[in-house]
């Protein structure tokens, strides 16, 4: 690595950053300390919205993918390494941001938790990304998305009531819980620091955010509206009006037709008589229902219950895979998916009326870190 320049390499053309990197988060500062999974995808949201986000990962680190890297610089460090570990101090001070995703007292032994850092640059957010929490019995353990779900309740309420519990890809802890929680937390911190003037840790459990991502379910259960037993709650997936049925091609409908309106849309464009059709609320009848239901749609093929139901209000659309989504009207309108280096992926979201963000950049290599947010803007 090339050795640092001065404090006053670090000041910052604000003007000129936000010419050259458009978004909301123009001109913030963001130090990403490598990790695989939701700390890189939330430094990638930063960096979707105009944040200038610079890694730090290990020589020849292949653990992510290029399309998750996309928008940041890359230092190559090992942290490792006593000089590194000062290099990396004095970038931080000019930093806003700082996010990590290791183990609880892992950036501590390296010289670079909190306590050490804040020193240099009292008005840092250092970002702590775990799936359990920087306390607690469990906050060494290690773990996945599917282990940090297991006892929110989550992952007990999703599959069918007379099977197991079925995985949520890796999406309610790990992205939603994770990922989106450091975002939220990393914002707040920082208008918070408009007040103060002052820095602080935010501590983001994947498992906690789950816990916040389920509130509907904790609010109905009080009333009754939500059960404990898997399979005989309206969203997932036992009652006949919510879920998937398949078509004479062996692809997907979905359906969500949960009012009454939409309901009765659905039966009408089925072929279904609702005068003679069980009730929607007669959940004694809801297996005759769902036969009534899966039959019709068995006639025809995806896409001509497709075109059908496009035609009508009735939250009835196709299940399509990440192929076809990229063909689907509604993002090709809007532009949702992008191709970067050959490789289609989501754009960046949301959107923002008077600074919207660009379209994401590859990521790119930088041989060193002394002109990091030097003079020039760069």
């Amino acid at each position: 690595m090339k050795p640092l320049s001065d404090g006053s390499a670090a000041h910052i053309d604000e003007s000129a950053r936000r010419v050259r990197a458009p978004g909301p988060l123009a001109g913030l500062k963001v130090v990403e300390l490598a990790n695989i999974g939701p700390t890189a995808h939330a430094a990638m949201v930063l960096a979707d919205l105009g944040a200038d986000v610079v890694r730090f990962q290990r020589p020849g680190d292949t653990g992510t993918p290029p399309s998750m890297l996309r928008g940041r610089r890359l230092v190559s460090a090992d942290l490792k390494d006593p000089a590194t570990v000062t290099e990396l101090r004095t970038v931080v001070r000019y930093a806003d941001v700082l996010i990590e995703g290791f183990r609880p007292g892992v950036a501590e032994r390296l010289g670079v938790g909190p306590d050490e850092l804040l020193t240099y640059n009292p008005r840092l957010i250092y970002a702590r990304l775990t799936g359990w929490g920087q306390d607690g019995p469990r906050s060494g353990a290690a773990g996945h998305d599917i282990n940090f779900v297991a006892p929110t309740g989550i992952l007990h309420s999703m599959g069918p009531a007379d099977s197991r519990p079925t995985p949520p890809l890796n999406l309610v802890a790990g992205f939603a819980g994770g990922s989106m929680f450091a975002v939220t937390g990393i914002l707040a911190a920082l208008w918070e620091r408009n007040f103060s003037g002052r820095g602080q840790v935010v501590d983001i459990a994947m498992a906690e955010g789950a816990l916040v991502l389920a509130q509907q379910s904790w609010a109905l259960r009080p009333s009754g509206y939500w059960s404990d037993l898997r399979g005989t709650n309206l969203v997932d997936g036992s009652c006949p009006f919510w879920d998937t049925y398949e078509c004479a091609d062996g692809r997907f409908m979905a359906v969500g037709a949960f009012e009454p309106q939409f309901y009765s849309r659905l039966l009408a464009t089925l072929g279904i008589d609702e005068t003679t059709a069980p009730a929607q609320d007669d959940r004694e009848n809801w297996p005759a229902l769902r036969e009534m239901i899966a039959e019709r749609f068995a006639r025809h093929s995806r896409d001509h219950w497709a075109s059908l139901f496009d035609a009508i209000d009735s939250c009835v659309t196709p299940v399509l895979d990440f192929a076809e989504a990229t063909g689907d009207p509604q993002f090709r309108h809007r532009g949702a998916i992008v191709e970067i280096d050959g490789v289609p992926q989501p754009a960046a979201a949301p959107r923002f009326s008077r600074t919207p963000a660009a379209t994401p950049r590859p990521p790119t290599a930088v041989e060193g870190v002394a002109d990091l947010w030097g003079a020039d803007g760069n």
